[in-house]
């Protein structure tokens, strides 16, 4: 992964930040480049530019990461975005906590309800294909 200092307001590089380009993300997170300027738009990551190069921090990826966490378990990109903007560097995050954990909750519900579905529609699929069986193995 390449890394480089980050620029500071008076315009300099320090060695404190470490920045990440586009194809770096990509390729450690497993996702495209369209994938990341998608999340770009959303207003979700800021990469700073130099050129046309795109420079992530390591804020912007630690937000990449908590993106792909919350899609993989079945968060909207909405109910993600409120979820990252509840982080509160100066604070102890009581709220971002409470909200992801209730979230959490409701979506780990959604998920059971959704497994119930799927294991029933599986029990029926299999009674009906052994009946499809049994009746093509009496036809002959």
């Amino acid at each position: 992964m390449a890394s480089h200092a980050a620029e500071t307001d008076d315009g300099a590089f320090g060695p404190e930040d470490q920045l990440f380009r586009i194809g770096d993300l990509a390729a450690e997170f497993g996702v495209t480049l369209r994938t990341l300027r998608f999340y770009e738009d959303k207003d979700l990551l800021q990469p700073r530019r130099i050129g046309v190069t795109r420079l992530y921090s390591r804020r912007d990826r630690a937000r990449l990461k908590l993106i792909l966490l919350g899609k993989r378990l079945g968060f909207s990109l909405e109910e993600v975005r409120r979820m990252i903007e509840l982080y509160d560097p100066e604070g102890r995050n009581k709220t971002q906590l409470k909200v992801a954990l209730d979230k959490g909750g409701e979506q780990l519900q959604r998920l059971k309800d959704q497994r119930m579905e799927i294991d029933t529609a599986i029990r029926e699929l299999e009674q009906t294909m052994a009946v499809v069986r049994e009746m093509l193995s009496s036809s002959t």
